[in-house]
């Protein structure tokens, strides 16, 4: 029988592994001028909040990459239901 928390902490698991990961993986650096023309083109202020945002999006996006894959093999090959 399955227990009733074992789908949320199989979630928080795996988020919580994308989040250690997306600490060790670089973020991407953008040059200078595209950072300057992005600050136009979104109405920023200074090149923390553009990093911010970039910063939130590369977690959000490398997080959900992993959870599928994860989530995938996860159910591929550990599934205890045949």
């Amino acid at each position: 029988m399955k227990h009733p928390l074992e789908s949320l902490i199989t979630a928080g698991g795996i988020l919580l592994m994308a989040f250690l990961s997306c600490l060790l993986l670089p973020a991407p650096s953008l040059g200078l001028t595209l950072a300057q023309k992005l600050m136009t083109v979104f109405h920023l202020m200074d090149l923390n909040q553009l990093y911010t945002i970039l910063f939130c999006i590369w977690f959000l996006l490398l997080g959900a990459v992993e959870f599928l894959l994860l989530r995938f093999i996860w159910r591929r090959w550990f599934s205890l239901a045949d």
